[in-house]
């Protein structure tokens, strides 16, 4: 299937934020906000433009995006960047077919490429681990609500980059408006 990854920009806004509706109507772990959150996300200082991407189908349609925003892992007085991965939409229509795996290694591809290390994931445990993810319990880094160990995952973008980071993710306020 052909498609093409790109950075979204400021026109894609309405037909992106009807993807990420479309992409969790479904969806029974979903609040149905997701499209609310990266509305917020990018009204905040958080947002990295060059990490929220869409996916275009030949006829030029959005049909899937990815959005990576800045967070910290502190613990005491001690913080360090990282990034969350939420969310990665794609339409049903064109689920299971590499949209969302092609997205997500672009966005963690393009986030090293900045400078980024590490990258903070809550989501399928059996879908995440392929590109890399696993428990944050490993590294002692935990959410900042409950959740199973399982679903709370983390990535490092460069070798050992996690290795004496620690703590709690403290994520932007966009996501608890």
């Amino acid at each position: 299937m052909e498609f093409l990854i790109r950075q979204e920009t400021a026109e894609d806004y309405p037909s992106t934020e009807e993807v990420v509706k479309r992409a969790f109507v479904k969806e029974a772990f979903s609040d149905k906000k997701e499209h609310f959150l990266v509305n917020k996300i990018r009204k905040s200082d958080a947002f990295i433009p060059e990490l929220s991407l869409v996916a275009l189908n030949q006829a030029k349609d959005i049909i899937g995006h990815i959005l990576l925003s800045k967070i910290k892992i502190a613990e005491g007085n001690d913080a360090v960047e990282s990034l969350a991965l939420a969310p990665v939409s794609v339409v049903p229509e064109y689920q299971k077919k590499g949209v969302g795996s092609r997205l997500i290694h672009t966005a963690l591809k393009k986030a090293k490429e900045l400078g980024f290390c590490s990258v903070i994931v809550l989501g399928h445990k059996d879908y995440y681990p392929k590109f890399g993810f696993k428990p944050a319990s490993l590294w002692n880094i935990s959410a900042p609500f409950q959740v199973p160990d399982e679903l709370f995952m983390a990535l490092e973008l460069t070798e050992n980059s996690l290795e004496n980071v620690q703590g709690v993710v403290h994520y932007s306020e966009a996501f608890s408006e």
